[in-house]
C-alpha cells in the first residue's frame, strides 16, 4: 500500500471515474417524481414590466406551476443580498439596486429572470415558457462605464474608494525624470466551465427543511445566503454538490436559481430540476473583468520607480453580486505595485452599474486587472527610456534579501525571489529568439516577446474546517469544507495526510460537498484550498499525534516523553518497541476517547504565489493574425504538494489568460444592451491548436507563514497571460510606432492598427 510524501507526483485518483464515465455530475441525477424547470428571461436590457400573462402557458400539457415576481412577494421570498454592504475600511455603505430572484417591476439586463416554469418534462416546460406573454416598456440602456458616469444618476455609482498616500505620490511625480502614462481597457469576458450551472431543489414537508443539489464552489457561503433570502435559518437548508465540472469563479457566488429551486420544490411538493443551457449561460452566468483605468508610473533618471498613480473604474453590470464590492476595496488594491519596490502609491477605485450581465469573479479577480496595468506600464516605460524590459524589472523588483517586505499600501509579502524568476524565465525564453525573429522577417512576418509577472494574495473565506475520523476498519475518513471543482483535491489532500500521519492513501476516504458533513467551510476560490485546508490538516495531525502519544505510552508501558512518532507508528526512543497509529486509534475507541479531530484554521496572513511568464508571438502584417508560438513560465508556489497537479493548474490558467489576450470578449451592443457574443459562434475560446507547448519550471521558496510552506497555484497564468501576450504583441509592433493596445488582439484589431484604421471596443 502506498504511503506518499508531500512533493510526490502520483496521478489523480479521481480521474479513473471521470475518464470512464462513472462520475456523477448534476445532470446525471434523477430523483423520484422529479419535475423540470425553465427560467424565462428578459429580452430587454432595461425595461419596466407592464404585465405577465401566463394563462396560455399554464393550460399546457404536463404543467405543474408558473412562478413570477408577484408570487415571490406573496410567499415572503426576499431579495438577494450582497455579501458585503459596507466598506469595512471606511464604514461607508455601498450603493446597490434591489435584486429579487425574479424581477418584479423592472428588468435591468438581457437575461434577468422573469418567471420560473415547472412541468413534468423539460420539453413541456420549454413549450410553456414560449406561451408566456410579457409586456414591456423599454427604457434607455447603459452598457459602458462611461455611460454610467455620464448619466448623472448617483444610484449608478456603487462605490468610490482610494488607498495610499496621495500627497507623497504627487510629490514623487513632481520630482520624476520620466513619467509613463497609459489608458487601459480590460475588456469583459464570459467564463465558460465545462459543466453548466444547475440544481435540484427538494423540500421535506414533515421537517420544513430544504435540500439543494447544486453545481457550485462555495456551499456553506451559498447555504447561508440562500437561507437568508428564503427567510429560514441556515440549519433548515442543506446544500450538496456532486462532481463539479469546473468553476473558475463563475460558480462562487449565490444565484437567483438557487433560491428559485428551493421555493419551487416547496410549491410543487416534489423535487424540481433545472440545468442551464449554454445559450442562457452567456446571459445569466456572472461575467468578469471589465475595467477602465488611467495609470502613471514615475521614474528617476536612473530608471528607479518612484511612484504609481492609478484611477480605475469597474463595471459591475446590473447588480452588486456576492463579494464584488470587496474585490474592489481589497483585492484590487492589495498589491498595486505588484512585486516591485515603489515608495509611493495612490489608487482611486470606483465601480458602476450598467445594463449588462452582473460581473463576478474569475481566476485572479482584482489581481489580474492590476497586473495587466502594472506589467504594461513597465514595458511601456522600458520602451520610452530605452531600457531592456527584463533589466528594468530586475532593477526595481523587491529583493529576496528585503523579505519580508511591506509595500506602500501596507501589505507584507513574506517570501519570494522575484529577480531570480525573471532571470530564469528570460534565459529560457530568449534562447534562439533572434534566430526565430530573423526567420519570421524572412517570411514577411514580425515577432515579439513580452513579460507578465504575476503575484497575488490568497483571499477567499478566512477560515476553514476539516475533520479526521478513525474508522473501525483501519481507515480514516477525511472531511473538508473546501470544494473540489477539478483541481485534484481527492489526490492532494490524501497525499498530505499520508505524509503527516503515515497512512496509506488507499486507507484514506475523502468526503466533501455537503454542508451537513461539517459545520462550516470556505469552499474554493482564490487558490485557498491547499493553504487553508492543508494547514488545518497539519494542525489536526499534531493534535492527533499528541493525543496518540499519551495512549501509546500506556500501551507500551513507557513515559509519554519517551514516545516518538514516525511513519505511522509510535515507538519508544532507542528501542524497537512500537505500536501503529491504527492500533492506538482502536484502543482510544475502546476507551471512548476517540482520536477523531475536528479542526478549524483561521488565517492571520496571506500567501503570495508569484512568477514570471514570457510570451512569444508571430504576427502576419497582411492579415493581422497573431500566433502564440512559445510560452515560458517560472513560478514560485512555495512547497508543492504534487507538482504534477500544479502543472495542470498552470496549464489551464495560462489558457484562460491567453484566451482573454487573443480572442475572448463579451461584447455588447451599445444602443440596446444585447450581448453580441452570446454563443460559441461569436465568443471565441482557445483550442489546443491555438496554444504552443508550455515551457514550465518551478523555483519554489516555501511560504514562512504556514506550516506546509504552500502558496497556492490556481490563478497564476490567468493573471500573467494577458499582459505577457499583450506586451509581446506590442514588442512586435514597436517598429510600426504602435504603443497602445486594448481588447483582444484579434486579426481585425491588429490589421486595423497596422492600416491606421480606427479600433473601437463594443
Amino acid at each position: 500500500m502506498a504511503k506518499l510524501k508531500i512533493g510526490d507526483t502520483p496521478r489523480r485518483v479521481e480521474d479513473i471515474r471521470f475518464l470512464t464515465g462513472t462520475g456523477c455530475y448534476l445532470d446525471d441525477m434523477q430523483l423520484e417524481d422529479m419535475a423540470h424547470a425553465v427560467v424565462l428571461r428578459s429580452p430587454h436590457a432595461h425595461a419596466d414590466i407592464r404585465s405577465i400573462d401566463t394563462a396560455a402557458a399554464i393550460g399546457g400539457a404536463g404543467m405543474v406551476s408558473i412562478l413570477t415576481g408577484k408570487d415571490l412577494v406573496a410567499h415572503g421570498i426576499g431579495p438577494l443580498q450582497p455579501y458585503e454592504q459596507v466598506n469595512i475600511y471606511s464604514n461607508e455603505p455601498f450603493c446597490f439596486p434591489t435584486q429579487y430572484p425574479l424581477a418584479k417591476d423592472r428588468v435591468r439586463y438581457v437575461g434577468d429572470p422573469i418567471a420560473l416554469v415547472i412541468a413534468e418534462t423539460l420539453e413541456q416546460a420549454l413549450d410553456a415558457a414560449e406561451q408566456i406573454d410579457v409586456k414591456y416598456a423599454p427604457l434607455p440602456a447603459k452598457t459602458r462605464i462611461q455611460d454610467a458616469l455620464n448619466g448623472g444618476d448617483a444610484s449608478d455609482i456603487c462605490l468610490n474608494w482610494s488607498v495610499g498616500d496621495q500627497q507623497a505620490t504627487n510629490t514623487a511625480f513632481q520630482s520624476a525624470a520620466h513619467i509613463t502614462q497609459l489608458d487601459f481597457r480590460n475588456h469583459r469576458i464570459v467564463t465558460n466551465s465545462m459543466e453548466p450551472r444547475g440544481g435540484i431543489g427538494e423540500f421535506d414537508i414533515s421537517t420544513g427543511r430544504y435540500t439543494l443539489h447544486i453545481s457550485a464552489q462555495s456551499l456553506h457561503m451559498a447555504r447561508d445566503r440562500v437561507a437568508e433570502t428564503l427567510g429560514v435559518d441556515a440549519t433548515m437548508l442543506r446544500l450538496i454538490a456532486p462532481d463539479v465540472g469546473g468553476g473558475f469563479g463563475v460558480k462562487n457566488f449565490m444565484y437567483p436559481e438557487m433560491v428559485l429551486l428551493c421555493w419551487a420544490a416547496r410549491i410543487a411538493g416534489r423535487p424540481v430540476k433545472w440545468i442551464n443551457t449554454r445559450s442562457d449561460g452567456f446571459v445569466s452566468d456572472h461575467q468578469a473583468r471589465d475595467n477602465d483605468a488611467q495609470a502613471e508610473l514615475a521614474l528617476d533618471a536612473y530608471g528607479n520607480f518612484l511612484a504609481l498613480r492609478v484611477r480605475s473604474i469597474g463595471n459591475l453590470g446590473a447588480y452588486l453580486i456576492g463579494s464584488m464590492a470587496r474585490i474592489f476595496t481589497e483585492q484590487f488594491v492589495k498589491l498595486p505595485g505588484g512585486p516591485y519596490r515603489i515608495p509611493a502609491i495612490h489608487v482611486d477605485v470606483s465601480a458602476v452599474y450598467t445594463n449588462t450581465v452582473p460581473t463576478g469573479v474569475t481566476r485572479g479577480p482584482g489581481f489580474g486587472e492590476f497586473a495587466n496595468i502594472m506589467e504594461r506600464l513597465v514595458d511601456a516605460a522600458a520602451r520610452e527610456i530605452g531600457r531592456d524590459p527584463a533589466e528594468l524589472r530586475k532593477q526595481n523588483l523587491v529583493s529576496v534579501n528585503a523579505m519580508p517586505f511591506m509595500n506602500a499600501i501596507g501589505a507584507v509579502m513574506d517570501s519570494g525571489d522575484f529577480a531570480a524568476n525573471v532571470e530564469a524565465a528570460m534565459k529560457r525564453a530568449r534562447n534562439g529568439f533572434k534566430y526565430r525573429q530573423s526567420a519570421s522577417e524572412a517570411k514577411g512576418k514580425i515577432r515579439g516577446i513580452g513579460i507578465g509577472y504575476h503575484i497575488k494574495a490568497t483571499f477567499g473565506a478566512p477560515d476553514e474546517n476539516i475533520k479526521l475520523c478513525f474508522d473501525s476498519d483501519d481507515t480514516v475518513t477525511f472531511t473538508t469544507g473546501t470544494q473540489a471543482i477539478g483541481q485534484g483535491h481527492e489526490t492532494s489532500f490524501r497525499q498530505i495526510i499520508s505524509d503527516l500521519l503515515g497512512i496509506p492513501t488507499e486507507n484514506i476516504h475523502y468526503r466533501a460537498g455537503d454542508t451537513d458533513l461539517i459545520p462550516k467551510g470556505g469552499g474554493h476560490g482564490s487558490s485557498r484550498a491547499t493553504f487553508m485546508a492543508g494547514t488545518a490538516i497539519h494542525m489536526a495531525s499534531e493534535r492527533i499525534k499528541a493525543k496518540g502519544k499519551r495512549i501509546a505510552a500506556m500501551m507500551l508501558e513507557a513515559a509519554e516523553t519517551d514516545i516518538l512518532f514516525q511513519d505511522g507508528a509510535f515507538s519508544i526512543a532507542g528501542t524497537d518497541r512500537s505500536v501503529g497509529l491504527m492500533a492506538v486509534a482502536a484502543r482510544a475507541r475502546a476507551e471512548g476517547d476517540l482520536l477523531d479531530t475536528l479542526q478549524n484554521f483561521t488565517r492571520e496572513h496571506h500567501t503570495f504565489p508569484n512568477g514570471c511568464h514570457v510570451a512569444e508571438v508571430e504576427i502576419d502584417p497582411e492579415t493581422g493574425l497573431v500566433t502564440l508560438s512559445r510560452y515560458t513560465a517560472v513560478d514560485d508556489y512555495g512547497t508543492m504538494v504534487n507538482p504534477f497537479l500544479v502543472a495542470g493548474q498552470v496549464h489551464g490558467a495560462i489558457a484562460q489568460g491567453v484566451g482573454q489576450a487573443l480572442m475572448e470578449h463579451g461584447a455588447y451592443d451599445a444602443d440596446n444592451g444585447q450581448l453580441l457574443t452570446g454563443s460559441f459562434m461569436d465568443y471565441c475560446m482557445p483550442r489546443a491548436d491555438d496554444l504552443p507547448a508550455f515551457d514550465l519550471s518551478f523555483q519554489g521558496i516555501p511560504c514562512t507563514t504556514n506550516p506546509l510552506g504552500v502558496k497556492g497555484s490556481g490563478e497564476a497564468g490567468a493573471i500573467a497571460g494577458f499582459p505577457a501576450v499583450a506586451n509581446a504583441v506590442l514588442d512586435a509592433l514597436n517598429s510600426y510606432n504602435i504603443n497602445c493596445l486594448n481588447g483582444p488582439t484579434t486579426s481585425e484589431t491588429i490589421w486595423r492598427l497596422l492600416n491606421k484604421r480606427q479600433v473601437s471596443l463594443p
